[in-house]
């Protein structure tokens, strides 16, 4: 059984920056795409980064893009999100996800495991 699990998240001033890290266990993590979504109260869960199996691709929502930085350590199963000059609308709970295919990686449906989530607020 695959169980993702996210860790890093906080509270941080606009313009700071936060790493948050997850952890992959239970099936061979390179055999995953994994990607990054948030929430925030009263909204939709949205698409935030994906990075292929082997890192070589990734994929940014343009709300995030030349301020987040997705990777992953496939020898340590894990996949970190790297976001800076963060800003109060960024504040959501964070959830990183595998699949198999990254045909439809904007979609949460398309993502077979998930984890519990971590909290990022950010102050203005």
């Amino acid at each position: 059984q695959v169980q993702l699990v996210e860790s890093g998240g906080g509270l941080v001033q606009a313009g700071g920056s936060l790493s948050l890290s997850c952890a992959f266990s239970g099936r061979t993590f390179s055999m995953y795409h994994m990607g990054w979504f948030r929430q925030a109260p009263g909204k939709e869960r949205e698409f935030v980064s994906a990075i292929s199996w082997s890192g070589g691709s990734t994929y940014y929502a343009d709300s995030v893009k030349d301020r987040f930085i997705i990777s992953r350590d496939n020898a340590k199963n894990t996949v970190h999100l790297q976001m800076n000059s963060l800003k109060p609308e960024d504040t959501a709970v964070y959830y990183c996800a595998a699949t198999a295919s990254l045909s439809n990686y904007l979609k949460s449906d398309s993502y077979y495991y998930w984890g519990q989530g971590t909290q990022v607020t950010v102050s203005s």
